[in-house]
């Protein structure tokens, strides 16, 4: 039996997160759903949270002009992900309208040196091209700077002149350039006759080069130092040759730069120094993932941290001190810190011997327990060490929980990144049914009761599982999953198509193999309770994926349950859907798993 009380407490707690410093003010704003939906906050004088301003819907980015007095901010429309720009004048507390197209989509790039001009890129002139911009702040004059026909994001601005700008070449890899914003002219960073990943760009005040992260010739993403007199040639200064370098910033006297390392899921912050070519790993920072760093000043930084048991708060590091401290305690609940489960990082080997790494959380070692897979979206997404309502209130009940990180996933190398591209799709589906060997054989869970459930590519999996394995599930939950690869990709924004074919394979030339893996296509041969959830305005993968997924088991007369949110788009962002989505996942599977268990000491 359920305690809803206990379980809204799971369900109900709040996180800071994406925390940013406002210039000149030694302050930051963050985001949280502290009023139930994403809003931006601050602290006062006491510390305590307050809201900064009032969106009317969810900010998805947030740019504080240079002198600390203006706020650019991203906002788009029941989770549409069109973000419209909007300027805030913290002096006057007044929010206006700076660049507005409701059918387009904006991608944010940044403020001028000079606070006069704000860049970004719009798909206005064709759905799938992505244009450059930039604006005057005082006038609203808008100025188009560079046409691309593709995907173009501005990044940051190198000086009144240029701009850094990031152009996608594959689902994973992409290119960086400087542009000059008068003569159109692009100099690219790094090599152009190898495909490989750039990312966190970070310019020096001298204008003459940076660092950037990158993973050319080799597996994992290294910190490389570059000039723009050879801008081709990247001197490699870190490397940790088995991880991924996840996140770059610059001190403001360009002494150190922040850098968090993801080992396996789980972020490690370290001190890098260019002059003396010297790293330091700051000790003392609960195991999980860490995000959006930010200086306050040559001294201090800042810092989102997100653990298992703790949903999200900012903190603060002290190089002269070596403190840590925790500046919110937004998340901070009692239950949660009792008790609250970490996960502890297992492998097994897949069918070709590969080994597949997987979070594994438990309650004690009864065995017989009921289980749940989780499946991470993306493809090339991750499981990390990071807080999840239902994997923690399942915990809670008695469940054992695996978050897998099969072929396919981040954070392991480009080989391990590339192994499920394509005609390759139904091997990261088969390491799922190798999973649920292991967890029988070494973990002893219920082979009778093994749920399975994921969001957006992890809903596709789960769908993949349910039909291409029948027999290994007592239940699925599906969150804006994929039915079909070919009508998402047909359905999908023009914009994301050509980069999702780079890993599922293309229209031109896969449609029958599409047709033979599809979800939609066997779906007949599921066997256990389906519930599937979906948002109307979800502009990644189209609500008729489940609609048709839904309406073809319903036909056949198969146990299916849907709820549409109407308000909601790829992303479940207001608490009232939260609440919704998380209880009847939790009351689905405590009815279809843990019923029929008898638990053994």
């Amino acid at each position: 039996m359920i305690n809803q009380e206990e379980l809204l407490e799971y369900l109900q707690v709040n996180a800071a997160y994406k925390s940013q410093v406002i210039p000149k003010k030694e302050t930051f704003t963050f985001v949280s759903k502290i009023t139930g939906m994403p809003q931006i906050w601050t602290l006062n004088e006491k510390q305590n949270p307050v809201q900064y301003i009032e969106t009317k819907d969810r900010p998805m980015s947030i740019h504080h002009s240079p002198n600390g007095e203006m706020t650019v901010i991203g906002i788009d429309d029941k989770g549409n992900e069109k973000q419209q720009i909007y300027l805030y004048d913290q002096k006057h507390d007044k929010l206006e309208t700076l660049v507005e197209s409701l059918e387009h989509f904006h991608y944010l790039g940044g403020w001028s040196p000079d606070g006069q001009y704000f860049s970004y890129s719009s798909n206005r002139r064709q759905p799938g091209y992505f244009d450059v911009f930039i604006v005057e702040v005082a006038t609203k004059e808008i100025r188009e700077v560079f046409q691309y026909d593709g995907n173009c994001t501005p990044l940051s601005w190198l000086d009144q002149d240029h701009l850094i700008i990031d152009i996608p070449e594959s689902n994973i890899d992409s290119a960086i350039y400087r542009l000059n914003i008068h003569t159109k002219e692009k100099t690219r960073i790094g090599e152009d006759h190898y495909p490989a990943r750039y990312q966190s760009p970070v310019m020096m005040k001298s204008k003459e080069g940076g660092y950037v992260l990158t993973n050319l010739g080799e597996e994992t993403l290294y910190l490389a130092r570059f000039t723009f007199e050879h801008p081709e040639k990247l001197e490699k200064l870190l490397h940790w040759e088995k991880w991924d370098i996840g996140e770059l910033k610059k001190s403001p006297n360009e002494d150190y730069l922040a850098l968090t390392l993801n080992e396996g899921g789980i972020s490690r912050l370290w001190l890098y120094l260019p002059d003396s070519n010297e790293k330091e790993y700051i000790k003392g920072i609960p195991d999980g993932v860490i995000e959006s760093i930010s200086w306050l000043n040559p001294d201090e930084f800042i810092f989102s941290l997100k653990t298992p048991t703790i949903p999200g708060d900012i903190w603060k590091y002290s190089l002269s001190s070596k403190k840590l401290k925790r500046l919110t305690t937004i998340s901070q609940s009692e239950m949660i810190s009792r008790s609250g489960q970490a996960p502890k990082i297992c492998t097994y080997q897949s069918f070709d011997q590969l080994e597949v790494p997987y979070f594994y959380y438990s309650q004690g070692h009864d065995k017989n327990k009921p289980a749940v897979i989780y499946v991470h979206g993306g493809p090339e997404g991750q499981s990390k060490a990071d807080y999840n309502p239902v994997i923690q209130f399942l915990v809670h009940q008695g469940f054992a929980v695996a978050a897998p990180n099969v072929r396919g996933s981040n954070g392991y190398g480009r080989s391990y990144l590339k192994l499920d591209d394509a005609r390759k799709r139904m091997d990261s589906v088969r390491d799922l049914e190798w999973l649920v060997k292991d967890l029988i054989d070494t973990q002893g869970v219920d082979p009778g009761n093994i749920g399975i459930m994921g969001r957006s590519y992890g809903g596709f999996m789960v769908l993949a599982a349910l039909t291409h394995y029948p027999d290994l599930w007592a239940a699925g939950v599906d969150i804006v999953g994929i039915s079909h690869l070919e009508t998402m990709l047909e359905n999908t924004g023009e914009w994301r198509r050509r980069l999702r074919e780079c890993e599922y394979g293309s229209l031109d030339r896969d449609r029958e193999f599409f047709d033979v893996i599809a979800p939609l296509n066997h779906s007949h041969k599921i066997k256990v309770p389906l519930f599937v959830f979906h948002g109307r305005n979800d502009t990644r993968v189209p609500v008729r994926e489940s609609e048709q997924m839904v309406e073809k088991m319903k036909a056949d007369r198969q146990e299916v349950d849907l709820i549409i949110f109407e308000d909601e788009g790829h992303q479940t962002e207001r608490l009232e859907n939260h609440l919704t989505m998380h209880k009847n996942t939790i009351e689905f599977f405590t009815k279809h798993l843990m019923e029929s268990t008898t638990i053994e000491n």
